[in-house]
């Protein structure tokens, strides 16, 4: 820890279990000054993936660009290895979150988030491009789900009035006329750190959850709205009005669409690593939400039914990340997870950058091969050949606090979406596949 900080006297770790959901062994180191840092250490492939991935994007955030948002993002410290996993420090922000279904219309916190959300959409591209970051434009985002779609309805489980749904809103042009922005890569409600104003109610104080920043389709940051009905009409309207760019008549339709399709991702990930249960699941799921849906046109957002209201319930509990090994998408930039654990030099890494130098967002990516681009490959070379920085001593730090129970969930189980599950011994494939989806669940990239 003291390479990471130096001069910093630790007095006390305890466990963390939020900001991770049981996907990573997880503490929190108290420092003689009052500040707290999180250490989360990746088990897996996957989530060390993530780790890295959210290093980047924290070192990618300028002094600049950080001083353009309302509310604080985690700082980044370091990163070591424990053991066999990565590890990575930051510091720990104050703050209470919501569930998506307990998030409330009117006042409050409905409104900071969708303010929150327009804040980050405003932030000028060149923080993602100057960090080798990835990027798509609308037709990029489009030719990704065409793909999805298709290879999911190859798997023999997804309702034919789905798959319907699906196509006809991208073969929609006029849905797809869009502003690519820059974007969380997937907010979910609990990527909110909120602190209770006494006359204006909960407000964003913190935002964490940062491996998905990319330049992308700005509804893959509100699909999580589709999970939250009492709010989402608040977060949209919050959002309209804080965003400083052309209206995107289709955004609310291209949110829907991207929540429907996260059981699509779910299936084809059961499909493609030969896991019946996880196929199972996932096509209980879309059967549920395709009974009960009151029309196909999907441009028609109604009041939700029955069975759409259990499917959307059980939307975060599916992992965002769920197909990374299906060739579905544009892989307009793909990192490996160990050169992507990298250090900044330290002339780079505190250096501030004025506001005034950012580049404004104001037109759309042609997706066509630029020098820009030609620049920005060289410097994410450049940034992958740097070492990474020594923190063994954090392994004293986390010492004895593996092994933390994950957060009590409260979203309902899948059972409660597709279908009633009794005790028997021949619903072990139903439990497995939703203890599957509890280790996968995260924040990822459109």
């Amino acid at each position: 820890m003291t390479a990471a900080l130096p001069g910093a006297e630790v007095t006390g770790a305890r466990g963390l279990s939020a900001d991770g959901d049981g996907r990573f062994d997880s503490a929190i180191a108290s420092l003689a000054d009052g500040r707290e840092l999180a250490i989360r250490v990746a088990d897996d492939d996957e989530t060390a993936r993530e780790l890295a991935a959210e290093a980047l994007a924290l070192r990618a955030l300028t002094d600049g660009a950080r001083a353009m948002l309302p509310f604080r993002v985690p700082a980044y410290i370091g990163e070591t290895r424990i053991g066999e996993g990565r590890a990575l420090v930051t510091e720990l922000l104050p703050g209470f979150q919501i569930e998506a279904a307990l998030v409330p219309a009117g006042r409050g916190a409905a409104p900071s988030m969708g303010a929150a959300i327009a804040a980050v959409h405003g932030l000028p591209t060149s923080v993602v491009r100057g960090a080798g970051l990835g990027t798509r434009t609308a037709e990029e985002s489009r030719a990704e789900l065409e793909r999805l779609i298709d290879t999911a309805a190859a798997t023999g489980r997804v309702p034919a009035r789905l798959t319907v749904r699906w196509r006809d809103a991208v073969a929609d042009d006029d849905l797809w006329r869009f502003e690519s922005t820059v974007v969380l890569g997937g907010v979910q409600s609990t990527s909110f750190l909120f602190d209770d104003d006494p006359e204006r109610g909960p407000e964003v104080v913190g935002l964490v959850g940062w491996h998905g920043l990319a330049v992308g389709d700005p509804a893959v940051d509100l699909s999580w709205l589709s999970a939250a009905p009492d709010a989402s009409d608040d977060v949209h309207a919050a959002y309209a009005r804080a965003v400083d760019r052309a209206p995107d008549p289709g955004l609310e339709v291209r949110a829907r669409l991207l929540a429907e399709l996260e059981f699509a991702r779910w299936l084809v990930h059961g499909d493609s690593m030969h896991r019946p249960d996880i196929v199972d699941d996932a096509a209980a799921l879309l059967d549920a939400l395709a009974e009960g849906l009151r029309t196909d046109d999907l441009s028609i957002i109604d009041a939700r039914a029955a069975g759409v209201d259990s499917a959307m319930d059980a939307l975060d509990r599916v992992p965002r990340d769920a197909v990374a090994e299906v060739d579905t998408s544009m892989h307009t930039d793909a990192y490996n997870p160990e050169e992507l654990w990298i250090e900044v030099p330290e002339e780079a890494e505190s250096s501030p950058q004025d506001t005034e130098s950012l580049e404004p967002v104001r037109t759309i990516d042609t997706g066509r091969t630029t020098d820009r681009d030609q620049d920005d490959s060289a410097h994410r070379t450049e940034m992958l050949n740097v070492e990474t920085e020594d923190l063994s001593e954090a392994r004293s730090i986390f010492a004895g606090t593996r092994g933390f129970e994950p957060r009590e969930q409260t979203r309902p189980s899948a059972s409660d979406a597709a279908a009633e599950y009794d005790e028997s011994d021949s619903d072990e494939a139903q439990r497995a596949a939703r203890a599957a989806l509890q280790r996968w669940k995260s924040s990822s990239s459109e």
